[in-house]
């Protein structure tokens, strides 16, 4: 092959490269206009009505969430709810955030002694932005070595629902819902229904949900069912052998025990030989390999 010819074959791989990446563009484009912003479109207006409910009806919802060091925070929701929506060319995002407010007096007191574990709990407390440390005692150098604790303040819940052209799926962030911490789901944009609006919005007001469950394809049920069956009917079999052999067993060792008082053993001859009958032990082998 010439050189013009190596080219022109670099030149049209490349052009056909560059085509199948415009045609992926175009095609995320489209699923984002047809799918996903009518879908975050609606989303936005669902978690509207719920917040409008939420603030008419304030539901006392408790909420606990665990600090290493310290033990369980409990607090309570606050229906301030602050419903965002930024809206630009090839992307939408919908934040919501409220806060939970700490009971005090429904939290424990903790004393911690040592400077490095004063540290820690003291750490935590600033990184959720948390007051509470109380009776600090310093060393001759300054440093705290023991301090008690009873959580106060306030801890923001924010959730955050993000889409753009260059994906095909909703992007969710759950901040201090479940823990302390993010939790991160995506979303395809063909389950944007009311069933997940509906997960979601139990998710938020901290009820049971299925928000986090994934769901199994037929197949994979199938599967799943089958083997489930298989098992059944393996340990019906096992169970079954197994009682069929013990019962089997206490009647050999019953043949056994008369045999023994009341006759002889059996002789059998071969070749005018002597040859032992068969003992029971053997038949009890003959069994177990059943």
């Amino acid at each position: 092959m010439g050189l013009l010819d190596e080219l022109e074959q670099q030149a049209q791989q490349r052009k056909a490269s560059a085509d199948d990446a415009e045609k992926r563009k175009s095609d995320r484009e489209q699923v984002f206009r047809t799918q996903l912003e009518p879908g975050m479109n609606a989303l936005h207006d669902f978690l509207g009505k719920l917040v409008a409910n939420l603030k008419l009806l304030q539901p006392k919802k408790q909420l606990r969430f665990a600090l290493v060091g310290y033990g369980d925070i409990v607090g309570y929701i606050e229906h301030e709810y602050d419903l965002k929506s930024n809206t630009q060319p090839g992307s939408r995002e919908i934040v919501l955030s409220f806060p939970c407010l700490v009971a005090s007096e429904e939290c424990p007191t903790v004393e911690v002694i040592g400077a490095s574990k004063v540290k820690t709990v003291a750490g935590a407390f600033q990184r959720y932005h948390l007051g509470g440390l109380l009776e600090p005692k310093k060393d001759g150098n300054g440093e705290v070595i023991s301090a008690k604790f009873n959580a106060k303040g306030r801890i923001s819940l924010t959730a955050t629902f993000s889409a753009d052209a260059d994906g095909a799926a909703v992007r969710m962030n759950f901040v201090n819902f479940d823990a302390l911490g993010t939790a991160t789901k995506n979303v395809p944009a063909a389950q944007l229904n009311e069933s997940t609006f509906d997960a979601i919005g139990r998710y938020l007001m901290r009820e049971e949900s299925n928000l986090f469950q994934e769901a199994l394809s037929d197949s994979f049920r199938a599967q799943l069912r089958t083997k489930v069956q298989q098992d059944q009917i393996k340990r019906r079999w096992e169970s079954k052998i197994g009682a069929q052999q013990k019962a089997e067993l206490e009647q050999l060792k019953r043949e056994q025990s008369l045999t023994g008082r009341f006759a002889k053993p059996v002789v059998a001859k071969k070749d005018d030989k002597p040859v032992a009958a068969a003992s029971w032990l053997d038949r009890i082998k003959g069994l177990v390999k059943k």
